[in-house]
């Protein structure tokens, strides 16, 4: 920590010409008895700097001596303050930026610190969900990749109980604001959502890399895999145009929208893990979507259908329902006859 101290007081006095014991306390936010035993350190290390007593006196460099930070553009200097602003909450962050901007010729200065104060980051959805920050085994997690240790890694897979297993952190992933660990497993590369970590312990075994790793390429390999499973299968349907927007809200490019229809209908094709969490995705569209193939999908509405009749009543009846049902012939494969079967 001093040696860190000892260049944030190194950068202040470069950046500010000339600065008192006090002004460089508060500052680094230390006393003036430690800024003072800093500064004179540096001067018994052979860093120019020198006091001043008197009125306007205090440390400065000699001969406006300075350190160079080299390489970095204007452009570069604001993309990465763009970058690292929203996330300064953190002390080891605000001290690397104050050190950085302090470190930056004067006409470079004005444009990063405006940079950093440019963008807010709020890790919560609007239902005050926290979707960003992923738990306190973030930290822990880095430093394992980072030092290269194995790890005990507890973990609750979705609907399982959580879990014990030794891994080998190879990286962390972001998607979407999700946090992954990329870990190599006795079956191989595995990635392991943060939020879902229930515990972590070093071990203190060597992490063993597979041959030619690369993390972007795994990440790759493991998000198409990934992707591949949310595609396993196709529904068909139709649906009412206007559910257009709400349909690509919730499917994305999974949903693929063919030619229009009579009466206002659309044909859809619509990707998913399998033909039941499709069908329970399009269960709150009502009679706006009717679903086509395969039969898994219709069979899943029309149990849910039952459930619900059996919870709330009878359904509606298609006078009930006027404005949909002008448009949906009724056919007996329709849902709504379908529900009114049950």
């Amino acid at each position: 920590m001093r040696a860190d101290r000892l260049v944030a007081t190194l950068l202040f006095l470069q950046a500010s010409g000339r600065a008192t014991v006090a002004e460089v306390a508060a500052e680094l936010e230390v006393s003036e008895r430690t800024a003072r035993r800093d500064l004179e350190a540096l001067a018994t290390a052979g860093v120019p700097v020198y006091s001043r007593r008197g009125r306007g006196g205090g440390w400065s460099l000699v001969g406006g001596a300075r350190t160079n930070l080299t390489g970095l553009t204007a452009d570069e200097i604001r993309a990465l303050f763009l970058l690292t602003g929203p996330s300064s909450a953190t002390p080891e962050l605000r001290t690397a930026l104050r050190k950085l901007v302090q470190a930056l010729p004067a006409p470079f200065r004005r444009d990063a610190e405006a940079a950093s104060r440019a963008s807010v980051s709020d890790g919560t959805d609007w239902s005050r969900t926290t979707v960003t920050a992923d738990g306190p085994h973030l930290d822990v997690l880095r430093n394992a990749v980072v030092d290269g240790t194995q790890i005990r890694l507890g973990y609750a897979g979705p609907g399982r109980p959580a879990g014990e297993r030794t891994v080998h952190p190879l990286g962390l992933a972001s998607k979407a604001g999700v946090e992954y660990l990329v870990a190599g497993t006795d079956r191989g590369l595995r990635t392991f959502r943060l939020s879902r970590v229930t515990s972590v312990a070093a071990t203190g075994d060597p992490v063993v890399r597979p041959a030619g790793f690369d993390l972007a390429t795994a990440w790759r390999s493991l998000a198409a895999r990934m992707e591949d499973r949310m595609r396993a299968t196709t529904v068909r349907a139709r649906a009412d145009a206007s559910t257009g927007p709400l349909l690509e809200r919730l499917f994305g490019d999974r949903l693929r929208v063919g030619a229009p229809l009579p009466e206002g209908w659309v044909e859809a094709e619509i990707d998913g893990p399998s033909a039941e969490v499709v069908a329970a995705q399009l269960a709150g569209l009502g009679a706006r979507v009717e679903v086509l193939a395969p039969p898994e999908a219709r069979e899943r509405l029309a149990a849910l259908a039952a459930e619900l009749a059996a919870v709330y009543g009878r359904p509606a009846t298609d006078d009930e329902v006027r404005a949909p049902a002008r448009r949906r012939p009724a056919t007996a494969a329709s849902p709504a006859t379908a529900i009114s079967a049950d």
